[in-house]
């Protein structure tokens, strides 16, 4: 990784590109490691050597990740706002016999 006033400069699968924005350059520098690493694997795994099919499978396999995450958080926040609504009904209740 190099910061210069123009933004950052990363290393994806061998290839250089040169990034501006509002994001950490190090939070820059950590996707770009990563996607790197996700695009080694896979090539290194179905023996494709064309970057573009690389990335591509790439892109798939992070948007299952992403939708994989995404499905875990929604049923947990399913499950916590579940327990929310009893623990109030019990608190309603509790309070009512209370008064």
């Amino acid at each position: 990784m190099a910061t210069t006033k123009d933004g950052i400069r990363v290393i994806i699968y061998d290839q250089e590109y040169h990034m501006k924005g509002a994001l950490d350059p190090e939070y820059i520098e950590t996707l770009a490691r990563y996607l790197d690493s996700k695009m080694r694997s896979i090539a290194g795994r179905t023996r494709t050597v064309g970057s573009l099919r690389v990335a591509v499978l790439a892109g798939l396999n992070i948007a299952d990740e992403y939708h994989l995450l995404k499905a875990k958080y929604e049923n947990t926040t399913k499950e916590v706002n579940q327990k929310v609504d009893e623990y109030n009904e019990a608190l309603d209740q509790i309070l009512k016999h209370a008064l």
